[in-house]
């Protein structure tokens, strides 16, 4: 459930905003006027949602690539590729 508090709580309540980015790993939407305003949100909450975006627009330049190249490797090719990177 989204946890929906007015902007004023920022300054008057931010341990307890915190507290709930942290513990449940959400953000909090905070409101001006009954309108939205500001998203709080975690450190590490937000990490995570820019490496799932860097990691989507790696794919979507790999889906790119794949429909614009002839080269196909097969799967043992790929893993032979990564082990020898790793090692």
């Amino acid at each position: 459930m989204p946890h929906i508090h007015p902007v004023a709580e920022l300054k008057n309540n931010l341990e307890h905003l915190a507290k709930i980015c942290h513990s449940e790993n959400e953000p909090v939407y905070l409101t001006r006027k009954g309108h939205g305003e500001l998203v709080l949100m975690s450190l590490a909450g937000y990490q995570q949602i820019q490496a799932k975006l860097e990691l989507y627009q790696k794919l979507d330049e790999a889906e790119a690539e794949s429909k614009t190249s002839k080269k196909r490797l097969s799967h043992e090719d790929v893993m032979q590729n990564l082990r020898a990177r790793l090692a």
